[in-house]
């Protein structure tokens, strides 16, 4: 079997050595008899499972003993309502950057919940670029400053991490996380849904200062309160056994090959090589300013849009899949996560060139 390249922004791509140890586990997992989905969660065995993957995400991004580590389902959409539950008071004032389609949902949910001042917005260029953080129009008591650092969708990254001083810094890292270091003790909360760089979706990870634990209003459900996450070792219910243990294993993976210094040198190099082939042709282009071009999500336009179809037939027929863009952007993306391995993008390029000269 000849494996694909999956360009798919989520689910996206999980490293092949990965997917060979979860076969091998899958018909007796530890000697049990049983593949991991059918163990219980609260089990010796799957116990081990959830402390070392969490224990392995702590080393992988230094996490200072002052946070907790949860493992929520809902994914990061969830967390658009948990945060604001869980560290606002109701009518208080809360901040938002608004640079893309998930931000903008953000504050739509959280609009519900808070007075959502909006600081800084993007949408008058179509999300491509990032707003100077020195032009925000930020609260004076804002009870949090929310953004989300890679916009999937456009394919628009923060090339900075905003400075919100004393004020608790959130940030929907989806799209982004693990893709290199990261100081977490800037943040009072980073949030990420598993299904880009740590595995399946059905977990979601939230890194939480302690201090901003148990907060919640008094009418948030249970389910929806971080502390009830962080007594419970994110067990007040059954969790989804599988997904927590695939990001056992993809965590295990990042430590083994170099940590994130090396996923980071991988990552920076995989990007640049494929906006260099954007940049050095007239046949496509990148709309997104340079500043700020994601190393996750790559959008590229066809200079002949009448061509799009025939690119995804194609580009679909030599192996590369999930290529198309979003309907609000248009033309390709092209998500190169980190289990994109740099011969995908070798191979892009190639059939990118080879197309363009049959075509161009």
């Amino acid at each position: 079997m000849s494996r694909a390249y999956n360009f798919s922004a989520g689910p996206a791509a999980i490293p092949d050595a990965v997917l060979d140890r979860i076969r091998d586990d899958i018909p007796d997992w530890n000697g049990t008899g049983m593949s991991v989905m059918e163990v219980s969660h609260r089990s010796k065995e799957f116990v081990e499972v959830a402390e070392r993957a969490e224990q392995d995400l702590r080393d992988l991004l230094a996490i200072p003993d002052d946070y907790s580590v949860l493992f929520p389902q809902g994914g990061a959409t969830l967390q658009f309502a948990m945060v604001p539950l869980n560290v606002s008071a109701e009518g208080q004032s809360v901040d938002y950057v608004q640079t893309g389609s998930w931000s903008k949902k953000a504050i739509a949910e959280a609009s519900k919940y808070c007075n959502v001042n909006v600081v800084a917005d993007s949408s008058d260029k179509n999300f491509t670029y990032v707003p100077q953080e020195e032009s925000w129009n930020r609260s004076e008591n804002a009870a949090y400053l929310h953004y989300c650092a890679n916009e999937t969708i456009a394919g628009v990254e923060f090339p900075f991490i905003p400075d919100s001083g004393d004020t608790p810094l959130i940030s929907d890292m989806s799209s982004t996380i693990l893709s290199r270091p990261l100081d977490v003790s800037r943040f009072g909360i980073i949030y990420a849904g598993a299904q880009k760089n740590i595995g399946p979706a059905g977990v979601t990870l939230v890194i939480v200062r302690k201090d901003l634990i148990g907060q919640a209003r008094p009418s948030t459900p249970s389910l929806l309160d971080y502390s009830v996450y962080d007594k419970s070792g994110s067990m007040s219910n059954t969790p989804p056994v599988f997904t927590w243990y695939v990001a056992g294993l993809v965590f295990q993976h990042l430590k083994e090959h170099g940590g994130l210094d090396a996923v980071a040198e991988l990552n920076e190099r995989k990007a640049k090589k494929l906006y260099a082939a954007i940049d050095d042709s007239s046949f496509y282009s990148n709309p997104v300013r340079v500043d700020c071009r994601s190393w996750m999500n790559v959008p590229f336009i066809l200079q002949d849009s009448t061509l799009d179809a025939k690119f995804l037939a194609e580009s679909e027929a030599a192996g590369f899949t999930n290529l198309k863009g979003h309907r609000s952007v248009g033309g390709m993306r092209a998500s190169i996560y980190n289990a994109m391995p740099e011969a995908g993008i070798d191979a892009l390029i190639g059939f990118m060139r080879e197309f363009e000269r049959t075509n161009g």
